[in-house]
This record gives C-alpha cells, sequence and structure tokens, in this order.
C-alpha cells in the first residue's frame, strides 16, 4: 500500500453522519413469519431515501478530508464550498495526504454534522442518487452462493487494508430490503464472520451483519425495518463498473 496514501480505518464514533436516513414507512417486522407491515409515517419525513448518498458521502470524508478542531470554524459559504469540494471527489479512491480538504473548529465528521446538519443535507446528494447508481445492475442476475463466499473474503481483506468497503444489502425482486451500509470491523467466529457496519438509517450505534462460511450467507438481524434473517450482499463503489 501506498505510505502516502490518505487511508484510515472507518471509527464510528468519529466518521459517521450524527444524522439518519429517515424512515418514510413505520415497518412492524415479524421475525416470526419474516414478513413485514408497513404504514407512511406522519408527519412525511423531510430527509429520506438516501442510504446509499450517506455512505457514499461519509467514505468522501473518510477518503477526502480532514478535521482540525484547533483551528476557528468557518463561516456557512467557506463550509459550503469545502463540502461541495469533498463531493466532488472519488469514493472509490483515497486523495494523497496534504491532498485533504480542512474543516476548521471541528474534530470530526460525527462532531460537524451535529453542527452543520442542514447543511449537509442540502449538499451531499439527493435521494434521486440512491436510486441512480450504477452499481445497480447487479441486483438483478442471480447472485450465488460462492458469489457470496467470494464477497465475504473480499470485504475482510478490504477491511485489513483500511478501505472500508461500502454494501448493497438486497433481497431481490421482492426488494425487502434495499439498503446501504458502510462495514469497518471484521470478527472471525466459529462459523464465519461479523463485521460492524455503519447503518445511515441508525447512526446511534453500529449494525452488526453475520456471514456463515457453512451456508455461504450473509443476515441481518431484527432492526426498524427489516424483519431479520438472510440476505445478499454486493460490494459497491470498488471500481468503475460498480
Amino acid at each position: 500500500m501506498d505510505t502516502q496514501i490518505n487511508l484510515r480505518r472507518f471509527d464510528f464514533t468519529r466518521d459517521s453522519f450524527a444524522f439518519a436516513n429517515e424512515l418514510i414507512w413505520e415497518y412492524r417486522p415479524d421475525a416470526t413469519t419474516g414478513r413485514v407491515e408497513f404504514r407512511p409515517r406522519t408527519p412525511k419525513p423531510g430527509y429520506a431515501h438516501r442510504c446509499f448518498v450517506l455512505t457514499r458521502a461519509a467514505r468522501q470524508f473518510l477518503y477526502h478530508a480532514a478535521f482540525d478542531a484547533r483551528l476557528s470554524p468557518a463561516d456557512e459559504p467557506a463550509f459550503r464550498r469545502k463540502i461541495r469540494e469533498v463531493m466532488s471527489r472519488s469514493p472509490r479512491k483515497p486523495c494523497l495526504q496534504g491532498g485533504e480538504v480542512v474543516f476548521p473548529g471541528y474534530a470530526d465528521l460525527r462532531g460537524f454534522s451535529a453542527a452543520w446538519e442542514k447543511l449537509l443535507k442540502a449538499e451531499c446528494g439527493g435521494a434521486w442518487q440512491s436510486y441512480v447508481l450504477r452499481s445497480h445492475w447487479r441486483m438483478v442476475f442471480p447472485i450465488s452462493r460462492a458469489h457470496q463466499a467470494r464477497t465475504a473474503a473480499r470485504l475482510v481483506a478490504a477491511i485489513k487494508e483500511n478501505l472500508s468497503p461500502i454494501i448493497h444489502l438486497v433481497k431481490f425482486p421482492s426488494l425487502t430490503i434495499n439498503h446501504g451500509m458502510v462495514l469497518f470491523e471484521a470478527a472471525e467466529t466459529p462459523g464465519g464472520v461479523e463485521f460492524s457496519a455503519y447503518d445511515p438509517n441508525d447512526p446511534a450505534r453500529p449494525a452488526r451483519l453475520a456471514f456463515d462460511r457453512a451456508t455461504k450467507t450473509f443476515s441481518l438481524p431484527p432492526n426498524r425495518y427489516w424483519a431479520g434473517g438472510v440476505l445478499d450482499v454486493i460490494e459497491i463503489y470498488q471500481s468503475w463498473l460498480m
């Protein structure tokens, strides 16, 4: 690995956004049947359908931004320019050390996003960018167990190299889940691997994603929008095609 590349592992307490991608539905998952009942949230959320926007932006900040709490904070126009500069850079390749966009007055993205939530929501991207992804073609083709085993091995290797892989979690064609996360830890278990993830739907705590080597399957435990169970995982933002 080139030592001149700005590359450090994603730290949930520093590198995640303080605000959430809001859910437009109230979900009532049934862990027994796997079915999910849902109804529209009232009032309608103002910031939704941006899970892929936030995962991409989180890695762009990880790869291209630096924070310095010792400096005096900038004003809104200056911070807007800085955010736009970060958003214009590649989510696939880190910048060289010294080439980061510096955000003065804050120690990390977590603190900055708590203070400048409205500005970041306006500048990180619209909901349409979660739907128009070059990688979405992959989910419509069959995903084999061998593919999932290779994916798990590749994700573990990427985390060891501090690449903080972004994943697409999906059930196709039902689309009972169609979501993005950033992985940052991989722990070996007796039967497979347990990954820790930043879930933009829940910025309060890391999510857990498991891989079972015997069945070659990924699974996500129940949460506010998913009844729990097996799903498919695709690594995205890792090549020109994906």
